[in-house]
């Protein structure tokens, strides 16, 4: 019978290594667990010995997340944790051969993100009850997300330390470790300042926390929380379909290309460490300006 993903000795082993040697953030790690986890449970279902997969199963495996309408995106995501997973079997000798040596995996394309319009995120912006101490934190963290354009995990594990009001930046932790100072605006900076002073403190109440943003358990804000609560004051405002987290900080970079950003300005902002990777929102900014063109030019 195969052994839950949390005591194997194995996965301990690999999660060991990951952050030893090759210095991988706790999202990313948490991220491979839940992955290897799901096929763990797969595994378990059908009473496999995860030492000896064949490529027979990785197959299956592959249909299977297919039946329940994962994107070739999800699909090789998942599949790159665990492959590793197995390098790393292959590595220390726990198996012999790869089962991931003739497997094809989906291809995940570099799609077009699909930005909110400026009015959009203005309605977004304006859903939250700023009269409720829950309503404000939404709202000074959708405030903060689209000022910086930061990602869902660096805005979840944003600390007290991090923020400096008397500069109006924050100090973020993204992907590889990497550092990155971002200012947060005028606005952004009020709302983060009044939430810091009037609001967190009740959500705190008599808990103690070093998170800026807070569940309404007094705990560090989730990621299932923030998604929720995108879905939420989207719905309110008519904005279908429902956008992901992840929207805020794609509409924060295309709408500073469409007003004249530098490229290179926005890829310090996000954090990419190629250029190319920032490119792909300037595809965004031409789409608006055909756009444009079509609406008001006479032989658009």
């Amino acid at each position: 019978m195969l052994k839950q993903s949390s005591s194997n000795p194995d996965i301990t082993a690999f999660f060991y290594a990951l952050r030893l040697e090759r210095g991988l953030l706790a999202n990313t790690i948490a991220g491979y667990n839940s992955d290897i986890k799901q096929f763990f449970t797969f595994q378990h279902k059908y009473k496999l010995d995860y030492l000896q997969i064949t490529e027979d199963n990785l197959n299956t495996y592959i249909k299977y997340l297919r039946t329940i309408k994962l994107t070739d995106k999800s699909i090789a995501r998942k599949l790159s944790a665990i492959k590793q997973f197995y390098l790393f079997l292959l590595k220390t000798k726990k198996i012999k051969t790869n089962p991931f040596t003739a497997i094809v995996q989906p291809k995940s394309s570099s799609q077009i993100p699909k930005p909110l319009s400026e009015k959009q995120i203005e309605a977004l912006l304006e859903s939250p009850d700023e009269n409720t101490v829950l309503g404000f934190r939404d709202k000074t963290m959708f405030e903060l997300m689209y000022a910086t354009g930061i990602r869902v995990s660096e805005i979840i594990n944003l600390n007290i330390m991090q923020v400096n009001l008397n500069q109006g930046t924050i100090k973020v932790l993204g992907k590889g470790e990497k550092q990155r100072l971002i200012p947060i605006g005028e606005y952004a900076s009020d709302y983060l300042h009044k939430y810091l002073t009037n609001y967190r403190i009740k959500i705190l109440k008599d808990k103690q926390s070093q998170h800026v943003f807070l569940s309404n358990r007094s705990k560090q804000m989730t990621r299932q929380t923030f998604w929720y609560c995108i879905k939420k004051y989207a719905a309110q405002c008519g904005i279908y379909p429902l956008p992901s987290p992840h929207m805020l900080r794609h509409s924060f970079a295309t709408h500073l290309l469409n007003n004249g950003a530098d490229l290179r300005v926005v890829q310090l902002l996000l954090g990419h460490s190629s250029i190319s990777t920032t490119q792909i929102y300037t595809l965004v900014a031409k789409e608006k300006l055909k756009e444009i063109h079509r609406q008001h030019h006479p032989r658009g």
